[in-house]
């Protein structure tokens, strides 16, 4: 990788996005983030700072803004991380066909049409561009009360394998299967710290993961170590869920 390499990081003023723009920044990226606010925090590491585009990326023609916007100032795009996504619980039976379409934007269609929008300047078969989303594990298995959510993370695991089929060899596709992450807002979900503690050590890893640990696999899926790597899924959960009927098991038996 050289200095000049420009990346394109959607949501980068979130909890997992800033750890990712800093992390690439840290290695020698020029940093290009949106959200549909600027950060209250500049999103920084060492002497660098992320070029902040204030951008609805649901809007096709705002995401298009985004990459027109990093070409002009910085001549190329070399990385797009598709990080940005999310939803609010919501009973399937009575989310509404707004927040559905919505949630679907966010999650499965902005990150198509960013890919498609940064396809002409990603595409190089002899020096390949990249392409990162994060989807979830959401999307790996059923995901009650965030029905909609599930579905859009399962069909980017899917188009990512479906693009980096279609684009190669000029630009490799791959994705990060996401689980719980560490972050203030979860204790408040579950209830404390002590309901919260009690989540973390039913994973295998005994915790959860920091931001920095999905900042780290875009790195290495990222490196030159990983060019022959496209069309794949990362799974990036600490081990996985353990059923929580062996959880329950261990509890009634007394077992530590």
């Amino acid at each position: 990788m050289v200095n000049e390499a420009v990346a394109v990081v959607t949501g980068g003023a979130g909890h997992i996005g800033r750890a990712i723009c800093s992390a690439l920044m840290a290695q020698g990226y020029t940093v290009v983030s949106c959200g549909r606010r600027q950060p209250a925090e500049p999103i920084q590491s060492g002497d660098r700072s992320v070029h902040f585009i204030a951008a609805d990326i649901r809007e096709p023609e705002q995401s298009q803004r985004v990459i027109d916007e990093t070409l002009s100032h910085f001549g190329r795009i070399d990385l797009l991380v598709n990080n940005a996504g999310g939803s609010p619980p919501v009973d399937a039976s009575s989310a509404s066909p707004g927040l559905t379409a919505k949630i679907i934007a966010l999650n499965l269609t902005a990150p198509l049409v960013l890919a498609q929008q940064a396809y002409e300047a990603l595409y190089n078969p002899s020096c390949p561009g990249h392409i990162v989303n994060i989807a979830s594990v959401s999307g790996a298995r059923p995901s009650p009360g965030t029905v909609a959510y599930g579905a859009a993370k399962a069909g980017l695991l899917s188009a990512t394998k479906s693009l980096a089929m279609e684009w190669g060899p000029g630009i490799r596709v791959n994705s990060l299967i996401v689980g719980l992450v560490h972050h203030e807002a979860g204790i408040e979900h579950y209830g404390g710290e002590a309901g919260f503690q009690r989540v973390a050590n039913m994973l295998p890893m005994r915790r959860m993961a920091q931001p920095s640990d999905i900042a780290s696999a875009v790195l290495m899926l990222d490196s030159e170590a990983s060019s022959y790597i496209s069309g794949a899924t990362l799974e990036v959960d600490g081990g996985g869920e353990v059923p929580v009927f062996l959880h329950l098991a261990r509890e009634l038996s007394g077992k530590p």
